[in-house]
Parts: structure tokens; sequence; C-alpha cells
């Protein structure tokens, strides 16, 4: 790793199983012995570019996911854990964290796995942190795209267009093929859930509370049984305990219903040709603000890739209750906090308004965000309200409809990530100082914050 060379025997390994294939016969398809393919899969040799050519291009096999060989995922998803506020005295830069990779693999590999198992980095999602940690690693790992997912569904959008509107396309399915009607329900019968199945009735319970968007998301959702092959092979290569297990389910069902709704290349060339309008997406795939921002994390497929962005969805006290980084590699998505100062916590004051904002990191790099607060539908007396944010890099926004007038090369907000990762100094809205630096309290003068602090 240090001389260039890729070792990925554990990806290819896995891509094979998942396969259902023998080393020969992996062998014979991608032209190379079989001797060879198995001190790949042992590394103990490193991937040619020939091989990584025909992988893609046998198997359309994003190969970034090559990287999930190396210990702990690699180089950057060791640094993401190592930005956690815990070890920001350490200062350790990346030559040394290239150093421990190279020198101490499997030292690497088990800090990673402990830290996941604790829970740091998982637990700000706000349920098991245990399973959701592990869950999110899962996620990362394939930078949230999962292309035999893809196919499937757009396969089966594909025909289900012939038959008119996709809700009544699906239930018809689900009522001819699986036996399984859809019957809408008053809230008051169901009480406080949304969505029931029924197996002994053979009925698919919704809520009256659905609007039009949530109900074909809700009927897609129960189509994800013709994709349970494919499902199951990525649960099963996860490695995870029983209830990361669902957590992950949970997660590839609902991503299997998107792509229904949003079929992978229609949605892409509906995405270039607008600049990405938010608007014009949900009223084109009668999607909601939320299921569009979900799927434009997932644009990865291997040879038409879309714009890398993130997305989080946090609460008006600053809590994060879902990130995806997709292909952004962005701190934001992966800090262990998020700053006040970023103006997309306006968006909660501003309904149904797309808030938009620059901003820069301390590593320099600079955001397009936007914005817009919603409200997850429910049928009980409390409503809660989050702001779901999209991000990608500045240089990458320029064709975006929402970022049409902004002088992307101007000024930017400077933000951390939380007051506990961030060393700015002189920050009106700090409300504590760096984890790490020692606190300083002058008797004779004051700034802007009471949190002074030592330097480097």
């Amino acid at each position: 790793m240090a001389e260039g060379k890729l070792f990925a025997g554990h990806p290819i390994r896995r891509l094979r199983r998942q396969m259902g294939l023998t080393q020969a016969a992996m062998a014979e398809a991608l032209g190379v012995s079989p001797s060879y393919l198995n001190l790949v899969e042992r590394n103990q040799r490193p991937v040619s570019a020939v091989l990584m050519l025909r992988l893609a291009e046998t198997y359309d096999f994003d190969l970034r996911t090559l990287s999930a060989s190396e210990p702990g995922g690699g180089a950057e998803a060791i640094r993401r854990r190592l930005a956690d506020p815990i070890f920001a005295d350490l200062e350790i830069d990346r030559h040394q964290m290239e150093e421990w990779l190279a020198g101490a693999p499997g030292g690497a590999e088990a800090f990673a796995r402990a830290y996941d198992r604790m829970g740091q980095g998982g637990a700000a999602e706000g349920s098991g942190p245990d399973a959701a940690g592990q869950v999110r690693q899962a996620i990362e790992r394939w930078r949230n795209h999962f292309a035999d997912l893809d196919a499937a569904a757009e396969a089966l959008a594909d025909e289900l267009r012939m038959r008119g509107d996709l809700y009544g396309a699906v239930t018809e399915r689900l009522r001819v093929k699986h036996q399984l009607s859809v019957r809408i329900l008053p809230a008051d019968v169901l009480g406080g859930t949304l969505k029931r199945l029924d197996m002994h009735a053979r009925q698919l319970q919704l809520s009256e509370m659905l609007d039009a968007s949530a109900r074909s998301f809700a009927v897609a959702e129960q189509l994800a049984w013709e994709a349970r092959e494919q499902i199951d092979a990525l649960v099963r290569g996860a490695g995870l305990d029983r209830l990361g297990e669902r957590l992950f389910r949970r997660h590839l069902t609902g991503y299997f219903a998107a792509a229904v709704m949003m079929p992978y290349a229609r949605f892409l060339r509906a995405c270039e040709a607008t600049g990405y309008d938010l608007d014009i997406l949900q009223r084109r795939f009668g999607a909601s603000f939320s299921q569009v921002a979900h799927r434009l994390t997932t644009l990865q497929r291997v040879g038409a890739r879309g714009l890398p962005f993130f997305m989080l969805r946090v609460d008006r006290a600053g809590q994060i209750s879902k990130r995806y980084g997709g292909a952004s590699g962005s701190p934001l998505a992966e800090g262990p906090g998020i700053c006040p100062l970023w103006d997309a916590f306006a968006a909660f004051a501003r309904a149904d308004m797309t808030v938009t904002d620059l901003v820069e990191t301390e590593d320099g790099s600079r955001w397009f965000t936007l914005a817009r607060s919603v409200t997850p539908q429910g049928a009980g007396q409390m409503h809660a309200r989050f702001a779901v944010i999209l991000g990608l890099e500045s240089g990458d926004a320029h064709g975006l409809a929402a970022a049409r007038g902004l002088d992307l090369a101007g000024r930017a907000t400077p933000i951390g990530l939380g007051c506990r990762a961030c060393t700015r100094v002189d920050c009106p809205q700090r409300s504590a100082p760096p984890a790490g630096r020692a606190l300083i309290v002058a008797e004779r003068e004051s700034g802007v914050t009471p949190f002074g602090f030592a330097g480097d």
C-alpha cells in the first residue's frame, strides 16, 4: 500500500461468493489463472490495472469498493474515525496514519472494529449505537450504491410503467403475483401505526394519514420481496449481528422502493436535464423532498454517475438522525457534530422554502448546501420537524438550478464540525472549548466567547 499497490482480496472474494462462482469460474471469466486469483484473494498479490478493468467490465463492479480490503476500510475511513474529538490531542497526521496502516494492518483493523462496536460515529443516529454504527459502516462501504438492487428495481419499474400509474401498477402486481391486497384504513383504526402487514388477512394496511408519495413508497417496499435474493446476499456479506441485519435489511428495502419510484437511468437523465431541480424531480416522479434527497446520494453507477451529494437530516437541537456521505467524502457528512453558524438551520423558519448556503470547513474545502424543513407523516398528536440538508463540493455545483446566480467562488461561511471538534478562534457562537485543548480563563479581559483555549 505504501508503494501504491492495491491489495483487495476481501471485496473480490465477497463479490465471487455473492455471485456463487468458484475461483476457477471467475478466473476464466476474467482471463487470469486460478492460481493468480487465489493469490489475489489471499492478499499475496496486488490487483493489477488489467484485472481492475476486467472486473469493472465483466461484473459492472464499482472499483472504489476495492478500498474496503484495506484495514478499517482504508486510510479515508480511518481518518474519519480519528476526527472524533476524543483523539484531538493526539495530532496524528496522514503520514503517521499511512505508516500505521502499512506496518500494522491488524492493529488498524482492530481499532476500527472496536471503535465501531463502541458506537462512536454511530451513536448520534439515536438508536442502538452498536448496531446503527455497524450498519452505517456497511452502507458507507458501498457508498450507498447497490448496483444489483438498482438493476432489479429498474427492470421492474420498466415493466410496471406499461400498466399506468405507479401506485396502481404496484398494488395490482401485489394482488396478482403475491395475493396481497392494499387497504387504506382510518387513522383511529390503525392508531399510531402507519403501515401494517396482516399476513392472515393477506392485506397491506395503510393509514389514511399517508400522502400519495408515502403510499407509493410503502407499496413499493412490499415489492422488495422480488429482490429478496439480492438483499439476502448483501445482508449476509455485511457480517452484522441480528439487530444490525434487521436495520440493514430495512435500509435495503427502502433503497429498492426508491429505485422503483425513481429508476436509475430515467432519474439521472431528469437530474441532468433540469439541473437537479428538486421541485421538478418531486413532481415528475411523485416523490417527496426527503425521498428525492435520499435518491441523490445513490447515483454512483459505473459509467453513469450523478453528482456526489451528501445528505443529513437534523432536528432543531442539531442532532443528526440520518446521514449519507455517498461518494462526496465531505467532512460535513462524517463529522461528530454540526455547526450552528450553518444557515441550513434557517430552513426551520422558512416552511416549504429551500435555503442555500456556501460554507467552508476548517480543512479549506468549500461546499454548496441546500436545506428544507420537512414534517414526517404521523398519526399522533405530536408532529416532528427536521431539516433535510443536501450538499456537494462548490466546484461541482455550477450546473445546479438552486445555484444559479450565486457566486460560488465568493465568500463562504466558515463553519466547524461542532464545537468540540472545531478549533476556530473568536467564534461568537462557541458553546464549548475544543476537545483536547486546555481552557484559558483570563481575569482581566474577555473576548467574544468565554471559552478561550490553548493553541497547538
